[in-house]
């Protein structure tokens, strides 16, 4: 009996030991920074960033509210530093800029942060729209030259919906084609207003998503 016992405590002390550690996610004071804009970079937006810890260490630097896609996981927009100092020139300290980046998505339990690939996504003239697992923006193709619709989900490669909406004017300002999509649930759509043409809606159901037909014309 007492060889019983000796041997439950061992066992449960090994389980013990073995028990995931939880790790602590958190986010640093916010800091004002500018992006700069155009291909001279002579105009600038401000934006607010926060640095993304994981057990006390610096991850990522993000920027924008993050979107709880579960009770573990959640999805947050990225920000970086890009070093802007000439190979000749006579300064020794990197020269910062600072940049929009794509989303990145945190696991609360394994403390892993990684980098997401949404398809045409654009890191600095798009604005991702999210509910629940799905992500709504308006792209841009590989040359940067006309604008795309795209719905798209976690774990996903390809984008439930992609439709081409005609040439991007090329402003030089975020949502100067297209703002952030408008999700509605019960149905679960989603509604495009680009300005390079008419506001359309987007029907979102499992890993299926279709252009939603016209309401009916109203009686005269």
């Amino acid at each position: 009996m007492r060889s019983l016992r000796v041997f439950v405590v061992v066992l449960s002390a090994v389980v013990a030991g073995a028990a995931p550690k939880p790790h602590v996610i958190g986010f640093g004071s916010p800091q004002p920074v500018k992006v700069y804009l155009g291909p001279l970079e002579d105009k600038s937006i401000d934006i607010t960033v926060r640095v993304l810890f994981v057990d006390t260490k610096l991850k990522e630097y993000t920027t924008g509210k993050p979107h709880d896609v579960t009770d573990r996981t959640f999805v947050v927009r990225r920000a970086f530093r890009i070093n802007d100092a000439l190979p000749d020139e006579a300064r020794k300290s990197p020269s910062w800029l600072w940049q929009l980046g794509g989303w990145l998505l945190v696991d609360r339990s394994s403390g892993r942060v990684t980098q997401l690939k949404l398809p045409d996504f654009d890191a600095f003239y798009s604005d991702a729209s999210w509910y629940r697992d799905y992500a709504a923006y308006c792209g841009t193709t590989n040359n940067g030259e006309h604008l795309v619709a795209v719905v798209t989900q976690l774990g996903i490669k390809k984008p439930l919906y992609h439709k081409e909406l005609g040439k991007a004017s090329g402003g030089e300002l975020p949502d100067s084609d297209c703002a952030a999509p408008r999700w509605d649930r019960k149905p679960s759509r989603v509604t495009f207003a680009p300005k390079v043409g008419e506001k359309f809606t987007v029907n979102v159901s499992g890993h299926v998503a279709d252009l939603a037909p016209e309401p009916p014309a109203e009686e005269q």
